[in-house]
């Protein structure tokens, strides 16, 4: 199982203010250090969070891969094929969200023209390529049909459900990661992840890799803040003597 951090809201952060701190650059050494097998940002169009020099940075200076999420129609893919990323994943965008609300939609000849061909323009840039679908059997299908290389499933479901729903979404997850591994495709997945549901995610045999960023980053902010109120404090009392 492989652990890939997403550092977008470190950004989320930065850009509230307009600063250069936080820095998700240097977030993402941090994690690497903490043992993240990987960093995922996603370049949005309308550039919210991430910008285009975070991913220059962090494609120099990751020790390890770096997964972009794009829109397949955003100005992004052409970015992509000039960086050349380890993993290219083709995402859903939607400018008014305050965060991805679902898998990729496959279900017309339209959407599947349009993520074939973006799929068909990184296949000469040496990336590997996944599509963040939901965990249904048309969408896995139509992933294989397509040449993905990857998908990853859409977790938001199961993270929102209780109970006997919870349940139901655990085990859509892992006929979707069956049916995924048996197309052939890698199976990842990723979104609403937490420290306390993200077990038995992480026991379905075919997943590979998970993707998980909020809930990181928020234990980050409150697990530090003692520490580094303390820092400050100590600064203060310093500049007084």
């Amino acid at each position: 199982m492989r652990l890939y951090v997403n550092v977008d809201h470190i950004a989320t952060v930065r850009q509230a203010r307009g600063t250069d701190e936080p820095d998700p650059v240097r977030a993402a050494v941090l994690c690497e250090l903490g043992g993240a097998d990987g960093i995922t940002v996603h370049l949005r169009e309308d550039r919210r969070h991430i910008q285009d020099r975070d991913v220059r940075l962090l494609l120099e200076t990751a020790r390890t891969g770096v997964n972009l999420e794009l829109a397949a129609t955003s100005d992004v893919l052409a970015l992509a094929e000039e960086w050349r990323p380890m993993q290219i994943t083709l995402v859903p965008e939607r400018r008014q969200e305050v965060t991805t609300e679902g898998g990729l939609s496959l279900g017309t000849e339209e959407a599947r023209r349009e993520i074939g061909a973006a799929l068909q323009r990184l296949r000469g840039v040496g990336s590997r390529t996944s599509l963040f679908i939901d965990p249904d059997e048309d969408s896995v299908r139509f992933s294989a049909e397509l040449g993905a290389q990857a998908v990853e499933l859409h977790t938001g479901e199961y993270a929102n459900a209780r109970g006997a729903e919870r349940a139901q979404q655990l085990a859509r997850l892992t006929n979707a990661a069956a049916l995924a591994r048996a197309a052939g495709l890698a199976v990842h997945a990723g979104h609403g992840l937490t420290y306390e549901n993200v077990t038995p995610v992480a026991a379905i045999a075919e997943i590979e890799e998970l993707n998980i960023g909020h809930s990181i980053v928020s234990r980050a902010v409150l697990g530090g803040s003692e520490r580094t109120t303390r820092e400050m404090a100590e600064i203060l009392r310093r500049a007084r003597t």
